[in-house]
């Protein structure tokens, strides 16, 4: 097992239990004109556990981690989050996440903490990577467990709810790129 994978599944069940406690209308109140509402947040982060796990479970049989992006807003607005049943959202959000911990216990450290020369965490990892370092499948997982907690960091300040004591913005965590 991994400190972030053990910290992913933490993470997401604790936060789970308590956005369970969260009402429907407070859920799809947005903070701001033009901000996303807290189940656009967790919907946009479905999307990324989505997109995540093909590219975890992808990045074990290749030799790059170059992979396809996606419009992360226009997939937010496509898939109508805002009016999404919230326990629907919340529990799909968290059995997401658990499945991909899963998947990064079961990874042998050597594919893990290979170095890949070739990818474009330039342009799709939360906290990029030049294209001219290395940079392993290891990097890119914790990054994805660091994205995740920046965005649970923007759910606790709008609903003013704490959800876990470690979550918040986690960028030198995930500065390591190994």
């Amino acid at each position: 097992m991994t400190d972030y994978a053990d910290d992913l599944r933490t993470t997401v069940t604790r936060a789970a239990d308590r956005l369970a406690a969260v009402s429907d209308a407070d859920a799809a109140r947005r903070p701001s004109a033009g901000k996303w509402c807290v189940k656009e947040i967790i919907g946009h982060l479905v999307d990324s556990a989505a997109n995540s796990h093909a590219r975890f479970v992808r990045a074990q049989a290749q030799d790059d981690l170059v992979f396809q992006g996606y419009r992360q807003a226009e997939w937010v607005d496509l898939q109508h989050y805002r009016d999404a049943p919230w326990p629907d959202l919340v529990r799909l959000w968290r059995e997401y996440n658990l499945h991909i911990a899963h998947i990064i216990d079961v990874m042998p450290a050597e594919v893990r903490v290979r170095e890949r020369h070739r990818h474009n965490l330039d342009e799709i990892a939360w906290q990029t990577v030049p294209r001219e370092s290395s940079c392993t499948l290891d990097y890119f997982m914790r990054d994805y467990v660091g994205h995740l907690h920046h965005h649970l960091g923007q759910v606790q300040a709008i609903l003013g709810l704490r959800l876990d004591e470690k979550t918040g913005d986690r960028r030198q965590e995930t500065e390591s790129r190994s």
